[in-house]
């Protein structure tokens, strides 16, 4: 593989850190940023939460985890894969609702990096978990 092309995997993959870092603290304005105004997220399964959501949509499914969590939230990144414009990360998510009911998840993201934006996200989860916590 090219230099360029080992920068270009490389800053995809550091989007996605700081990414990742700045949605952890509950700051979901700051992490929206990282997302490219026509960004698509697209979550597993048929819970409320599920389903493929435009930067707006998904900024307001966002909005109450500040409200409902502490902070920061505990997002741990585990693993990162990078190839062409895609980032595979593996990750925890660890935290606890204000009244003291733990969220403990494993999930899988699939990022579509172009120009330094996220232009589209898969988040695969345990969703009977995420439904029976977070709905």
């Amino acid at each position: 593989m090219s230099t360029t092309g080992t920068t270009r995997l490389e800053a995809n993959k550091q989007t996605i850190r700081d990414f990742l870092e700045v949605l952890s603290t509950g700051d979901v304005a700051g992490a929206m940023e990282f997302v490219a105004d026509d960004g698509t997220w697209w979550v597993a399964g048929t819970t409320p939460l599920s389903g493929t959501h435009t930067k707006a949509a998904f900024t307001a499914l966002l909005g109450g985890v500040g409200d409902a969590f502490r902070i920061p939230l505990g997002i741990t990144p585990k693993a990162f894969t990078a190839e062409g414009d895609r980032v595979a990360v593996e990750a925890e998510f660890y935290t606890e609702r204000n009244d003291g009911v733990v969220y403990n998840n494993q999930y899988h993201f699939l990022f579509e990096v172009h120009d330094g934006k996220i232009r589209r996200a898969k988040e695969f989860l345990d969703t009977m978990h995420a439904a029976d916590v977070l709905c």
